[in-house]
């Protein structure tokens, strides 16, 4: 059988409520997919969010090492600035996390998606040029 990558077909980010969901049954061959397709990418920002919930030096070293070896998108001056300018267009009723912020600014430059399970994203991509995918069931 053959088993489609999530998104549209470019490099997606890994978002922490993504990275948490990656074992279940019905996200599993997916994940696999993309990871095989070499779609996947990391973000310091979403990489310190899933390593800090590491619950040993081993799955530390795996994680980080895992993260590393990905492109990376990174935390840029620009990203910054899209990222206030998101936060600012969002306005005050929807604060939303600020690692969320960062990630989805820092995808949108680099022309790349985010992938989550979190509505966060889905409010991001209205206000940045970035590909929110969200994973289903979610």
């Amino acid at each position: 059988m053959n088993v489609k990558p999530f998104g549209p077909g470019v490099p997606l980010v890994i978002d922490a409520s993504a990275w948490n969901r990656q074992r279940l049954p019905d996200i599993r061959e997916r994940w696999l997919a993309t990871n095989d397709a070499d779609l996947f990418a990391s973000c310091s920002v979403a990489a310190l969010e899933i390593l800090t919930v590491a619950r040993s030096e081993r799955e530390f070293a795996d994680t980080d090492a895992a993260f590393s070896a990905l492109p990376q998108v990174p935390i840029t001056a620009s990203a910054c600035r899209a990222a206030l300018g998101a936060a600012r267009e969002l306005g005050g009723s929807r604060r939303l996390p600020v690692p969320d912020y960062l990630i989805a600014a820092a995808a949108a430059e680099r022309g790349f998606g985010v992938l989550h399970a979190d509505r966060h994203f889905d409010l991001l991509a209205a206000v940045l040029p970035f590909e929110s995918v969200r994973l289903p069931g979610s």
